[in-house]
């Protein structure tokens, strides 16, 4: 009996001091239970941030949105990979210096703001970086890929002071904004409408000169268009595809708003010529739902997705841009930047009369015949892309 309390001669006092033991025990558990919630919170985000900064995780695609990030003077690869990913551009910070440190001309990056994406590739965030196209000016307007003339002339009106309506009157000519006569005409037989300016406003960032006309501003942009296509040799190279360089920026301007991955540009602009050029289409059209939904937008309504076009929206005959109308579309549905204009000049000979998107990447896959095609959009129904 005494060995029950040999370490303590007050057996009663022993008693109480367990019984109050056991009442803090239960206090005790819980606040290790809140803390450790708190803990396992605390942990996760800084799991978070700590694979952020130092494992090499990457976005796969080309990201999305715009967002302004600094380089800084002395910026090493290493604080410009934290201002980006904090600025959610890129996974993480390992994988922007890992980028880096493989392109040998990272140490070309200057100092300044640039317009980039969220969730971006690290090595694409490396090479939109050296893009001094990409560099943010106050004041400037930057005209992303894709844009329909709507929507840079809407962006031109906010940035210039200007009215919508005024560069919607500028653009009444292109001739007279520097177009040239050259990319006027068209060798299958359809007239260019000198009115559209559509596919002629290049993608860039412009620092707008103060108290500028709209047709002063169009004219530079046209300038532009023009300087870049001598640096792609655009128009010979179309010639050698016989085709007008107009068609073959019909065709960029397409393959711009189909086509989701760079690979894919010169691939679907051979699709495109195949469907309208080869004579082995049975209708020689495009039938494709984004010059359907660029109609659409031209009359001031919204684009819609497959399923809810109607009839007289994908066929109706006041609409030149509609679902089986002959041949390379009569006009641009976007403005393409470079490499949708490259894809359209270097478009890889192939079989192919179709292309569907099948995964959430953005892969392309191709078929000659409609089982083909059919076979490829039931792969893409298995990967959840919304076609079916």
């Amino acid at each position: 009996m005494e060995l029950r309390f040999e370490s303590n001669p007050d057996p009663g006092r022993w008693r109480h001091r367990r019984k109050e033991g056991k009442g803090r025990s239960v206090v005790a558990f819980v606040m290790i239970l809140l803390l450790f919630g708190v803990l396992g919170g605390g942990a996760w985000y800084g799991y978070d941030r700590f694979a952020g900064r130092f494992l090499a995780a990457d976005f796969d695609g080309p990201g999305t949105g715009e967002v302004i990030v600094e380089v800084k003077k002395n910026d090493s690869a290493s604080a410009i990979a934290e201002t980006l990913y904090d600025k959610g551009v890129v996974k993480s910070a390992r994988a922007f210096v890992n980028a880096a440190n493989e392109n040998p001309d990272s140490t070309d990056i200057q100092v300044g703001q640039y317009r980039l994406r969220k969730e971006m590739k690290a090595a694409d965030a490396v090479t939109a970086l050296l893009d001094l196209k990409n560099k943010y000016v106050e004041g400037a307007v930057t005209i992303p890929e894709g844009w329909t003339k709507m929507q840079v002339f809407d962006a031109l009106a906010k940035a210039s002071g200007l009215k919508y309506e005024d560069f919607e009157k500028a653009a009444s000519d292109i001739s007279k904004l520097g177009v040239p006569a050259a990319w006027l005409k068209r060798t299958d037989g359809k007239k260019v409408d000198k009115s559209n300016i559509e596919g002629f406003l290049y993608p860039a960032t412009y620092e707008l000169p103060k108290n500028a006309t709209a047709d002063q501003i169009l004219k530079m942009l046209v300038k532009n268009f023009n300087a870049e296509m001598t640096k792609l040799d655009f128009a010979n190279k179309a010639a050698k595809l016989q085709i007008s360089p107009y068609e073959a920026l019909v065709a960029a301007s397409i393959t711009q708003v189909e086509a989701l991955l760079p690979e894919d540009m010169g691939p679907v602009a051979r699709v495109l010529y195949n469907r309208a050029y080869s004579g082995d289409f049975p209708c020689g059209c495009l039938q494709l739902d984004s010059t359907v939904n660029y109609w659409l937008r031209l009359n001031g309504k919204e684009g819609k997705s497959s399923e809810k076009l109607t009839i007289d929206e994908l066929h109706g005959a006041e609409n030149p841009y509609r679902y089986n109308a002959p041949g390379m579309s009569i006009g641009p549905i976007s403005n393409p930047g470079e490499i949708a204009l490259k894809g359209a000049i270097d478009a890889p000979k192939s079989p192919y009369f179709f292309f569907v998107t099948v995964d959430a990447k953005g892969t392309m896959a191709y078929g000659k015949t409609f089982d083909e095609h059919n076979a490829n959009i039931q792969v893409a129904c298995r990967n959840g892309i919304p076609i079916c």
